[in-house]
Formats: C-alpha cells, structure tokens, sequence
C-alpha cells in the first residue's frame, strides 16, 4: 500500500475517534512501514499536518481535530517506546513550541526522533516566557536552540529571543534551528529571522543537525539548507 493511501486511512481513523480501529490500523501499518521511525515520519508526521491544514482552511470541525490530535498523540508515544537509539553524540538541545496542543505534538514526534538519533534533548513544550528560555540557555550552554512552529503567532516570540541572542551576544557558540508548518508555508522565513538551519520534516531536521552542526547565519543571511540540498542532488 502506498504512504499516500495509509496517511489517508490513518486521518479517517483519526478524525472518527475510533480508539481501537486506529490502534488496529497502526498495527497494520507497522507491518507495512517496518520501523518505528518509519511510522513516525511517514505516517503520523504527515497525517499530522494533514490535520492541521484542513483545521487551518476550516475544513476540519474542532471536534473533530481535538479527537485527531489526542489520540494521535497517544500512539506517537507508544511508537516512540519502540524506536532504536544510535550512540549518543555528545551534542545537546534545548527544544521549545507553539502554546498549543497540536504544535507540541508536532514537535514531540520531532523530538522523539531527534533523541532516538544520538542527541541529548530537552523539550519545554509551549507557552514558556522568553526571559526563562533566555535563561536556560546561559545557564545550560545547549549546543542547539531548537524551536517548532505551526502559527504565524508564534514568530514574535522566536524573532524575540534570536535578536536578543544576537544582540547580548549570549552564547556565541549556539546554533538556532527552526521548523514547523510556519516556515514551510512562508519561503525564507528562516533566513529572515536569523535562523542557522531550517527543516520541513523531522528527518530533515536531524539530517541538518549531523550535518549543518557548523552552519551559522552570517550577518548578509546565507541561505539555510544549501549543504543539505547539494548532498541529496549528489545522492
């Protein structure tokens, strides 16, 4: 069966809150997928922004999207109990999101995949004042400040904290990353807030996390990704 034709069986499922088909229906699915990390990046991650788009567009009841995302959430988190983790890489994150509960699970799926592949993470969720993210981060020294978003709401915030980041010169060493529905639907938006490194997907994230580790914005905003963009048309 093709990913297509499982992410729209998954959503249907979803979105009827039919607790034990979608759990029938994942079983079926990991037979088909293989992997834990397979389930969760080409199934729930796109299904997941399935949801959201058509809630966005109006297209989605509240309560349909509500019963979508909690118990996709629910399974997100059985599948990650069962991803295998590579060796760590002594690199540290400190992850944030948009206050809402279907931007943190967006991100969770993210994170979960982040961890499984080497990296130390920490994740807060959404709804954290910027003075505390602020202070985590001269108190910890996080490698990477990795921040998810889906709304357009959530960018004073993110602008927020990079400029100030930039302004204090705090931690000259950290690298920013972003990624959610947000930067995938506005073309350089990264860039544009200061940015180091930008995904559209969880593996992509990691993909440029293991290989961006050294990619800073300059002060003329180079384009984010372009390593990245170069190794797949040499692939």
């Amino acid at each position: 069966m093709h990913h297509e034709a499982l992410i729209e069986r998954l959503f249907e499922t979803l979105i009827s809150g039919n607790r034990p088909a979608a759990r029938a229906f994942v079983r079926e699915a990991e037979g088909i997928l293989g992997t834990a990390e397979s389930v969760l990046s080409d199934l729930f991650w796109p299904a997941h922004e399935m949801i959201q788009k058509l809630y966005r567009a109006d297209q989605l009841p509240c309560l349909n999207h509500h019963m979508a995302i909690r118990l996709l959430r629910v399974m997100a988190d059985q599948q990650a109990t069962k991803l295998k983790h590579q060796a760590r890489r002594g690199r540290s994150i400190f992850a944030l999101c948009g206050p809402s509960e279907s931007e943190e699970l967006g991100a969770q799926i993210a994170v979960d995949l982040i961890e499984a592949s080497g990296f130390d993470i920490a994740f807060a969720g959404g709804g954290i004042a910027n003075d505390e993210v602020l202070s985590r981060v001269h108190e910890e020294h996080p490698d990477v400040l990795l921040m998810f978003s889906s709304a357009a709401q959530d960018l004073p915030n993110i602008r927020g904290i990079i400029d100030t980041l930039h302004e204090i010169g705090a931690c000259p060493t950290l690298q920013i990353a972003v990624g959610g529905g947000v930067f995938n639907r506005a073309e350089g938006l990264a860039d544009e807030i200061g940015a180091d490194i930008y995904a559209s997907t969880p593996l992509e994230m990691v993909e440029s996390l293991i290989y961006d580790a050294d990619q800073r914005a300059g002060l003329a905003q180079r384009t984010v990704g372009r390593n990245r963009t170069k190794r797949r048309a040499a692939a």
